[in-house]
C-alpha cells in the first residue's frame, strides 16, 4: 500500500505536486466566498450587512485564501526571495504571471469592499487617529456599487482562472481541457458556499434559520449537480476523444489509486453525501450546527480532493 501512495504521488511526468492543488483550493474557496456575498448583500440581506455571520466570514475567509495560498506557493519556489520580481515584472505571455496580476487587483479591490461594508467600525477604530481614514471611506463609499460589481467580476475571473492555470500544462491531454475552466468555477463556489456556511454559523453565530442561511443552503445544491454534470462532461469528452485523450481519462477514473481517490474521495465522500444528507434530513436536523459542520467539512475536503485529483490524475498521461 505504502508503495502504492508513493507512485501516485510522484512519477516520471509530475511538474506541478500537491502545493499547487491547495493553492487552487484556497483562491477558489476565497473567490467562491465573495460572489456568495456579493448577492447576499445585495439582494437577501436586510438590515446591516456588517453583522450578518455569512459576510463576516468571507471578510475573512476571502483574503485569508488567496494571502496564505501566495504565500505557501512562494514558500515553494527554489528561490522564494525572488518572488517579488514576478509580483512587479509582468509577462503578458505567462498564465501564471497574468494570475499574479489578477491575484493583486483582486484583493485591492477585495479591501475596498470590506472597509465600505465595515466603514463604522473602521472609523471607530481609527477615525480619530486617521482623520485621512475618514476621506478615503467618504470616496470609497460613492462608488460602492461599482466596486461591489467589478468585484463579483474579479471573483468570477478567478475562479475559473484556477482552471486556466493548469491548461498551461499543454503536453496533458486532461489539464489542457476547455471544459476545467468551467468545473474549477462551480467548484469555487460549492467550496465557498460551505466554507460561508461553516464559518459564518458555526464561528460567528448566525442563525441556522436565517434567510442568508436558507439561500446558501438552496444555491449548494443544484452547484453541486452541475458539478457533476461537468465532470461527466469532461471524461466523456475526453473518453470520445480518442487516442491519447481516452488514455487520459482511463488512467485517471479506470482503476488504480487515483481512481478510488476520485470515486470513493470526490463523488462518494465530497458529493453524494452531502447530498444525500440534505435531501434525506428533516429540516430540524438540516439547522443543527452539528449536521452543518458535517455536511460542509465533507464538501470542503471533496473540493480539494478534487483540485488534487485533478492535478496529479491529469500529468499521468502526456501526449
Amino acid at each position: 500500500m505504502s508503495t502504492t501512495f508513493a507512485d501516485a504521488f510522484y512519477f516520471d511526468s509530475l511538474v506541478w505536486d500537491w502545493i499547487i492543488a491547495v493553492y487552487l483550493f484556497l483562491a477558489g474557496m476565497s473567490a467562491g466566498a465573495v460572489m456568495i456575498a456579493i448577492y447576499l448583500k445585495r439582494k437577501v440581506i436586510e438590515g446591516y450587512p456588517a453583522s450578518n455571520g455569512i459576510i463576516k466570514a468571507t471578510a475573512i475567509l476571502a483574503p485569508f485564501g488567496i494571502i496564505v495560498g501566495l504565500l505557501i506557493l512562494i514558500f515553494h519556489l527554489t528561490k522564494p526571495w525572488s518572488f517579488w520580481k514576478i509580483m512587479i515584472f509582468y509577462n503578458p505571455t505567462s498564465v501564471m504571471s497574468m494570475g499574479v496580476v489578477l491575484f493583486q487587483v483582486y484583493l485591492v479591490v477585495l479591501f475596498a469592499w470590506l472597509a465600505i461594508i465595515y466603514k463604522n467600525e473602521l472609523l471607530d477604530l481609527l477615525g480619530e487617529k486617521l482623520p485621512i481614514v475618514g476621506k478615503v471611506l467618504k470616496v470609497l463609499d460613492r462608488f460602492e456599487n461599482s466596486i461591489e460589481l467589478f468585484l463579483g467580476f474579479l471573483a468570477l475571473v478567478l475562479a475559473a482562472y484556477t482552471g486556466f492555470l493548469l491548461s498551461a500544462l499543454q503536453t496533458y491531454p486532461m489539464l489542457n481541457n476547455p471544459v476545467l475552466p468551467i468545473l474549477f468555477l462551480f467548484s469555487s463556489l460549492s467550496s465557498g458556499a460551505a466554507a460561508c456556511l461553516l464559518f459564518g454559523v458555526v464561528v460567528f453565530k448566525e442563525s441556522a434559520t436565517s434567510a442568508s442561511v436558507g439561500w446558501v443552503h438552496k444555491f449548494e445544491r443544484p452547484v453541486v449537480m452541475f458539478e457533476l454534470f461537468v465532470i461527466f462532461a469532461l471524461f466523456t469528452g475526453l473518453y470520445f476523444g480518442g487516442g491519447q485523450s481516452q488514455a487520459a481519462a482511463m488512467a485517471a477514473i479506470g482503476g488504480g489509486f487515483w481512481a478510488s481517490w476520485f470515486w470513493y474521495g470526490v463523488i462518494g465522500m465530497g458529493m453524494l453525501v452531502p447530498l444525500g444528507l440534505n435531501a434525506v434530513s428533516p429540516a430540524g436536523v438540516k439547522h443543527n450546527k452539528a449536521f452543518i459542520m458535517l455536511v460542509t467539512t465533507l464538501s470542503l475536503i471533496g473540493v480539494l480532493m478534487l483540485r488534487t485529483f485533478v492535478l496529479y490524475a491529469g500529468q499521468m498521461t502526456t501526449l
